[in-house]
């Protein structure tokens, strides 16, 4: 083949670390673009970006020249610095570890946009804890209770 040729979408999760509260509603929109035109200038392509006050859900297409690990270590690194220039609050503000990457075929990406962009109803109903261990139950991912959480 001349050329080559992808067409992955990932739903991206990660946490602050500890699950702290501190992505105030105020920094959300703004945070959103910064992570985006991270994402986009690394030749992904963003189809969606939401968060609550401890946790970020991202929809993109994978670069054909990405992982998984790259990207969600890229968005991390330069976001956390990024949000400590923000707000005095955010001084000290860390990203959990880990983070979750789970694969979604294309003729789910709207569910998934949909999902995403109801986040802080979600929530009025289930913990993030609640909501994470779900995503890796429905995606036959095997874990440790005792690892699970920073």
């Amino acid at each position: 083949m001349a050329h080559s040729y992808s067409n992955i979408y990932i739903h991206l999760i990660f946490s602050t670390k500890n699950r702290h509260p501190w992505l105030v509603k105020s920094i959300r929109p703004a945070m959103h673009q910064y992570m985006a035109k991270v994402l986009t200038n690394a030749s992904n392509s963003v189809c969606a970006i939401n968060s609550v006050e401890d946790h970020v859900h991202i929809l993109l297409k994978l670069a054909r020249t990405s992982s998984p690990a790259s990207v969600a270590e890229e968005v991390k690194k330069s976001s956390s610095k990024w949000l400590k220039t923000q707000l005095t609050s955010l001084a000290n503000f860390q990203w959990q570890a880990g983070y979750a990457a789970f694969s979604v075929s294309e003729s789910n990406v709207k569910c998934v946009k949909d999902y995403i962009a109801r986040q802080e109803e979600h929530h009025q109903k289930l913990s993030f804890k609640q909501e994470f261990v779900s995503f890796l139950k429905k995606n036959k991912i095997e874990y440790d209770n005792r690892y699970l959480w920073e």
